[in-house]
């Protein structure tokens, strides 16, 4: 089965989740990279904003195609109760080449059902699972336990 692993992360905390889980299955991992600089204080304020907005912003270049996948893991942080705006972009531009999808999300404490069910929106149909991660879990190392009864 082909997988693949496409994640946005500002932190590198969503990153380390998504390097895990492609550690883990042998995938190929699609790091989005947005155009719009998110980094800093007044990057994390632009980010809710155009998060609340969900707002398309440019992406670089990307490096596969979801068409050509089983499976893809769908990674994103969690971003005023929404999905961060770079993945939201990530599946538009990719619409309809999704074939089985799993959602993971990162954030400080809460927001993980609305972004899921803003990224399922988005995407055109249900994950096969989800993993909702507090940032605290994941810098702890306190996730491998949820982690692999995710991607079993």
């Amino acid at each position: 089965m082909s997988v693949l692993v496409a994640y946005y992360s500002r932190t590198n905390v969503t990153k380390k989740v998504g390097d895990e889980i492609a550690k883990s299955t042998g995938a190929d991992v699609e790091e989005i990279v947005s155009k719009v600089n998110y980094n800093g204080k007044v990057g994390f304020v632009r980010g809710g904003k155009d998060a609340i907005s969900a707002k398309i912003i440019d992406l670089e270049p990307l490096k596969f195609n979801p068409e050509d996948y089983d499976l893809i893991y769908l990674g994103v942080p969690v971003w005023a109760g929404k999905a961060a705006n770079p993945m939201i972009s990530y599946i538009k531009q990719n619409e309809g080449k999704f074939n089985n999808v799993k959602f993971f999300a990162t954030a400080g404490s809460s927001g993980f059902e609305s972004t899921f069910e803003q990224m399922e929106e988005y995407v055109g149909k249900s994950p096969l699972k989800t993993l909702a991660l507090t940032t605290k879990e994941v810098k702890k190392d306190e996730f491998k336990d949820k982690l692999a009864s995710f991607i079993e």
